[in-house]
């Protein structure tokens, strides 16, 4: 499977508090993770950061063969489990107080896409030249989406469309929304933190994927978009693409 990621500081922020990460080939799947934290310099940082640890470490040895609703458990359990380390991190350190993150996981392979995610941090799919949102933003905003009382284009200005309602580390307990996509051979997964989903519009991000040519290309194309509408926030970007990886290159 073909993958590219990208993180940048932005035009505003002082410290990057958003990781990513990419694990091909594990057990016949690819992992990849967004995290974007909060609670400010050291602690968001260190959120995100042991969020994505802590979550490839759960699912580093995932048994073969099995069925998704085994796969689903593992990866509920995996995201479970960094939140309770988080969460006690939190609480055993005065300087980590508060520290949460958001984060959105993929275990991809070549028939489908379990798609975990808690807080405002998206996952994406570009098929057939259409761009899907797959997941639903935790954040306030978004509950008066889904009661009716705002529509998504009013949410995706509205001044407080960064107030989450569910992140990773902030609660003993949290539940991730967790969903089965099917994908074909040519289609793209895009996982974001909300530095690139705040800042360019789906049309802007559904072009730069339709425009074809290199996945590491693409992801600097969606990096410096963002950037170039005022980079108010980290940029982050990972993408997977139905397909086969490139062989390495021996030599010169």
């Amino acid at each position: 499977m073909k993958s590219a990621s990208r993180t940048d500081i932005g035009h505003v922020r002082v410290v990057n508090e958003d990781r990513a990460l990419v694990v091909p080939e594990l057990q016949g799947f690819t992992l990849a993770i967004v995290a974007d934290g909060m609670g400010g310099h050291q602690a968001g940082d260190t959120a995100s950061q042991l969020a994505v640890e802590l979550i490839r470490d759960e699912l580093r040895i995932l048994p073969p063969g099995e069925s998704g609703a085994v796969y689903e458990e593992r990866l509920r359990l995996a995201i479970a489990a960094a939140n309770t380390r988080i969460y006690e991190t939190a609480k055993a350190q005065e300087q980590f107080s508060g520290m949460g993150t958001t984060v959105v996981v993929t275990l991809a392979d070549e028939a489908g896409l379990l798609v975990a995610h808690i807080g405002d941090s998206r996952a994406y799919l570009y098929q057939d030249g259409r761009l899907v949102q797959l997941t639903d933003d935790h954040s306030l905003v978004y509950e008066l989406v889904r009661s009716g009382q705002l529509t998504k284009e009013e949410a995706e200005k509205h001044p407080r469309r960064n107030v989450l309602i569910r992140a990773l580390g902030t609660d003993e307990s949290v539940d991730a929304d967790i969903r089965y996509h099917d994908w074909k051979p040519g289609d793209i997964v895009l996982l974001c933190s909300d530095g690139l989903s705040g800042m360019i519009t789906e049309r802007m991000i559904g072009d730069a994927l339709g425009a074809g040519g290199e996945l590491e290309k693409t992801a600097d194309t969606l990096v410096e978009l963002a950037l170039a509408e005022g980079g108010d926030d980290n940029i982050t970007v990972v993408l997977l693409e139905n397909a086969p990886a490139e062989p390495a290159r021996v030599g010169g």
